[in-house]
């Protein structure tokens, strides 16, 4: 049985968000208050472009980039088309495969959206008209007629009871069945329900009354969300460090989950309290590109711009019996800190993992069905494609929100990104090309060299041999030192 304990630290900079299961941290999330996150958030946005070609639209929904909308997350319409779709009575319309987006929208057209996924880097947010309305309990799904049960409820009488429950609520609108809802009477879920259906009713009026683009519903504050998201039975206690996030939490529950107020505990301590319950010492272990497994193999984790890649190897751990044997049962320890990886990292997209080559196909068997049930665990939606014959397993895993090394990092102004600099003995040879090109473009027999002191002792050092050979070409080498220069930077004067 899993056990976990919730940490949330609260001040008027940010928000951090810890989760730890079994004494493993496998969940952090900080968000800082300029930029709070938009995932949720229900916009009134005005068309600006449709693209035929890409089968998408682009709208301006009050943000600086405008939000992207697929085809196939543009057949939840609402009121806002009948005036375009009138024999649709503002009933949403289904998207087939053969629907084109401008069958769908047209440049000026305000349509409902919700944010399904963070803008990152020079993207705007992804947009979806399919609107999702969390509870503690429940799922609201307005626009589509969908019954169903979380995935993390594995027992088949449960889920088949809770599917009943849901077959009787009345129209209109889709429902699902969260985890925390496992276990529940259905006055429980009815109340949810009221409450979901009332946010739905003041959402389309707040509709009716906004101009586009503008905001039409925010999502509830970090605390809350966290608290709605992730406070679920198998969490033993929930921490919180500051007074007023304290007293929201404790409210929100009493009208919610009254079961689960007397686990909040109020944290009174002037030190950190992540530093103090050791969270921020397990998370920088656990940012390591590479992490150490307690057999004594690592992972390396290379997150990119198109995927993340995952490589297992075996390093200090020999095995006892056969490569076979050794490679198994690294491989099986793998899968776990894999799977925390991705939660941890919030690392989404296209995932491949390159676990040590296995000869026997039983042994790729039982490390396959040992991932997929790890990711069965997982919140975040995921698909697993089969292992190759040569360990390579691929999987896509549903993103949302900015990964936490793009949050709490930034791109390296010494490699641009690229996670390397050039070497010493290749900044040095350049600086060699530079010197004998100017010498030969303005006939200088002197010249300044101004480089970063560590360049300077290594050229004055092992590489010794480049400055004599320049002197026995009668060229004069000064050497000025400035420390202020990215190491691969230097500047070659008469």
């Amino acid at each position: 049985m899993t056990r976990a304990t919730l940490f949330l630290s609260v001040n008027s900079f940010e928000t951090r968000v810890a989760l730890r299961e079994n004494e493993r941290l496998v969940q952090y999330r900080i968000e800082r208050r300029r930029a709070t996150s938009v995932v949720g958030n229900l916009y009134k946005g005005l068309v600006t472009r449709v693209l035929p070609g890409m089968q998408a639209a682009f709208l301006d929904i009050g943000l600086p980039k405008d939000g992207f909308l697929y085809v196939r997350e543009a057949g939840g319409i609402l009121e806002d088309f009948t005036d375009l779709f009138p024999d649709r009575d503002g009933e949403p319309i289904e998207v087939s495969g053969g629907s084109s987006i401008d069958d769908l929208l047209r440049e000026g057209q305000e349509v409902l959206v919700q944010v399904v996924k963070e803008g990152i880097g020079n993207k705007g947010a992804r947009l979806t008209t399919y609107v999702t309305l969390p509870g503690r309990f429940l799922v609201y799904l307005p626009t589509i007629s969908q019954r169903g049960v979380s995935r993390r409820i594995t027992d088949e009488e449960e889920r088949a009871r809770l599917r009943s429950i849901l077959e009787e609520f009345p129209g209109p609108g889709g429902w699902i069945v969260r985890t925390a809802g496992e276990g529940l009477e259905r006055e429980d879920l009815e109340r949810d329900r009221e409450m979901l259906l009332l946010l739905w009713d003041q959402i389309q009026a707040a509709a009716e009354r906004t101009r586009a683009p503008g905001l039409v519903h925010r999502e509830l504050s970090p605390v809350l969300r966290t608290v709605r998201d992730l406070f679920t039975d198998d969490v033993a206690e929930c921490w919180i460090d500051d007074v007023d996030s304290y007293r929201e939490v404790l409210e929100f529950l009493e009208r919610t989950d009254p079961s689960l107020v007397t686990r909040v505990k109020l944290f009174r301590r002037s030190a950190d309290m992540m530093a103090a319950f050791g969270v921020e010492d397990e998370l920088e272990k656990a940012l390591r590109p590479r992490i150490w497994l307690k057999s004594g193999g690592y992972l390396i984790v290379s997150p990119t711009e198109a995927l993340v890649a995952i490589d297992v190897n075996t390093g200090k751990f020999v095995g006892s019996t056969s490569l076979e044997d050794t490679a198994f049962r690294i491989n099986m320890e793998a899968v776990r800190e894999i799977v925390r990886q991705l939660r941890l990292r919030d690392l989404g997209g296209i995932v491949v993992i390159d676990f040590i080559d296995m000869e026997e196909p039983e042994h790729r068997r039982q490390v396959y069905e040992a991932l997929a049930e790890e990711l069965r665990n997982d919140p975040a939606r995921s698909q697993l494609l089969p292992m190759s014959e040569i360990g390579l397993v691929q999987l896509t895993r549903k993103r949302s929100r900015p990964s936490l090394e793009r949050t709490l990092s930034r791109e390296c102004p010494y490699c641009h990104g690229r996670g390397r600099i050039k070497s010493l003995a290749t900044i040095v040879l350049e600086i060699r090309r530079a010197i004998l090109d100017l010498v030969e473009r303005e006939q200088a027999a002197t010249v300044s060299v101004v480089l970063h002191p560590q360049i300077s002792h290594y050229l004055q050092g092992s590489m010794r041999d480049v400055l004599r050979e320049l002197e026995e070409e009668g060229i004069q080498v000064v050497l000025k030192e400035n420390p202020l220069f990215h190491q691969e930077q230097y500047e070659v004067l008469s």
